[in-house]
């Protein structure tokens, strides 16, 4: 996957696509797929990069959703746990099953929560990840030392999914090229053009050069997520009324406030939240909040009072009680949450995914979750292609392996998430000894993942290898920030940049950087 390769092709402008899919988060990068392995001509643009926005920022967590199943929606949780079970079909060198432990503390919450979770095993049927049972208070202590004793009565515990989104997505885009979808990022989409009233193409300008093309294509998808409105908006003034925002927050601490393999889920927070403690990465993520925002931002920042519910929600499970100084990271994410005029709470708001259809022929798609992306993908081009008239192609997504594929990863060890990537990384380091080097004493990333990168997953700038190719941002914001400089140096040759390059490279990281810190 090479920017250079797709950005000639995308300057092909006497060409006519089938589809421009606007965004390259998780639900535009799956139409993507779904477009292209149907055989239709395919354009993916994205404004930064790749997942840059709340695809990168999730809870880490494939799952039916056991908060839709108490709101009553049965078929979205039915939909999701077939899709849960696809995607650790498609990509098992990132999904995989992760225990989660809920405490009971009263002594209905036990039987309550177990009569839930059993339906919840039933809803899986054959694409289950595990067999919900009871735990006793001396089990679950043995699973999770850290987690607070006094009233526990006992517990249940039950298996859904873990995941990398931001290595997913990276994936999802070779997928995507592999399947002859052309897929470009910091490419922006600054207009849309119109032919007696029809959307016909996109005004496009190269983010790094400021060159601007005009695209013309048959169909037009909207994909941008929280941007979805002014996607909208350049379409027809006024009708960017979509989508309501809402932030979640999780916080990155040490792997001893909650050892072992387990996950800790709070069904009912204060706010009518979930709360996970999940380990990810030999880290502990904690998460999340859901609170109502007015504006749009590529790098939403958690506020103090989000921080303080997570910090005392955490105390009141764990032994260890967190303070400001022990979190590593912070990250917050905006949900692209579709409008329901009859609820104020976003907590309430379905997942549902929603496809609208513009009188201009621009389709957009909101809403959903990232275990859906699929679906979600496949239900837009059925109408895209519609509203295009291009020929009916069946889909076949269901059995496309994402790139990266392999049963056995973990005998790759560091390079485990790579997948099937992993031998040709190590034929990299085989040539070239020098990029076996530590990018830091303290981390086990090397040299020669940066050049990796670059070359075939189109990292162009520091942020995009610290934060999304691989997770050192979201893991420890401080020690990212000394990994930079040496990021910078490896990627200014690479990509042919001087000195000047990487300085400005390593100034605007470590600002980004320290906007994750809380103390």
């Amino acid at each position: 996957m090479n920017r250079n390769e797709m950005l000639s092709r995308m300057k092909d402008t006497a060409r006519t696509w089938d589809f421009i899919i606007i965004g390259g988060g998780a639900t535009g990068l799956g139409c993507a797929i779904e477009a292209a392995s149907r055989g239709y001509s395919t354009l993916l643009l994205e404004q930064d990069d790749f997942s840059k926005g709340t695809s990168s920022r999730s809870t880490k967590l494939i799952h039916g959703g056991i908060r839709y199943l108490q709101q009553g929606n049965v078929s979205l949780v039915l939909e999701a746990l077939k899709e849960r079970g696809l995607l650790r079909q498609n990509a098992p060198h990132l999904v995989h099953n992760l225990p989660f432990i809920v405490p009971s503390y009263d002594w209905w919450e036990g039987p309550f929560y177990g009569i839930g979770l059993k339906l919840y095993d039933m809803l899986a049927g054959k694409h289950g990840f595990g067999r919900s049972r009871f735990l006793s208070k001396e089990k679950i202590q043995e699973s999770i030392p850290t987690l607070e004793t006094n009233g526990l009565r006992g517990g249940v515990i039950y298996y859904d999914g873990q995941f990398d989104d931001a290595r997913l997505a990276v994936n999802m885009a070779q997928t995507a090229v592999e399947q002859s979808a052309t897929v470009i990022n910091y490419v922006k989409a600054c207009g849309l053009i119109k032919e007696k009233g029809l959307v016909s193409g996109v005004l496009a300008q190269d983010v790094e050069s400021g060159e601007t093309f005009e695209i013309r294509s048959a169909g037009i998808i909207n994909a941008t997520g929280v941007f979805t409105d002014s996607i909208l908006e350049m379409d027809k003034s006024g009708s960017g009324n979509l989508i309501t925002p809402s932030q979640g927050v999780h916080l990155v601490l040490d792997a001893d406030f909650l050892p072992g393999k387990s996950a800790i889920m709070v069904p009912h927070t204060s706010d009518g939240r979930v709360l996970f403690a999940t380990p990810w990465h030999d880290k502990v993520i904690v998460g999340t909040t859901d609170t109502p925002v007015d504006s749009i931002s590529l790098e939403p920042r958690a506020m103090e009072e989000e921080l303080e519910f997570l910090l005392s929600h955490a105390s009141r499970y764990l032994t260890k009680d967190p303070t400001p100084s022990d979190v590593l990271s912070v990250f917050a994410g905006l949900r692209p949450l579709v409008k329901d005029k009859e609820s104020g709470n976003t907590s309430s708001i379905s997942r549902d995914h929603t496809i609208y259809i513009s009188s201009s022929g621009l389709v957009t798609v909101a809403g959903g979750k990232w275990t859906t992306y699929r679906k979600m993908a496949e239900d837009t081009i059925d109408h895209a292609a519609t509203i295009a008239q291009l020929p009916e192609s069946p889909c076949v997504s269901r059995n496309i392996h994402i790139h990266g594929y392999h049963r056995h990863a973990e005998k790759f060890g560091d390079l485990a998430l790579y997948g099937s990537d992993a031998p040709a990384i190590k034929d990299l380091l085989y040539h070239d000894p020098a990029l076996e080097t530590p990018i830091t004493p303290n981390t086990k990333t090397i040299a020669g993942e940066v050049v990796w990168a670059v070359r075939k997953e189109m990292a162009r700038t520091v942020e995009d290898f610290l934060s999304r190719r691989t997770r050192a941002l979201l893991l420890d914001a401080r020690e990212s920030m000394e990994m930079a400089p040496a990021v910078a140096a490896i990627m200014a040759k690479e990509l042919q940049k001087d000195d000047s390059w990487a300085a400005e490279q390593v100034e605007k990281y470590t600002a980004l950087a320290r906007g994750y810190l809380i103390a």
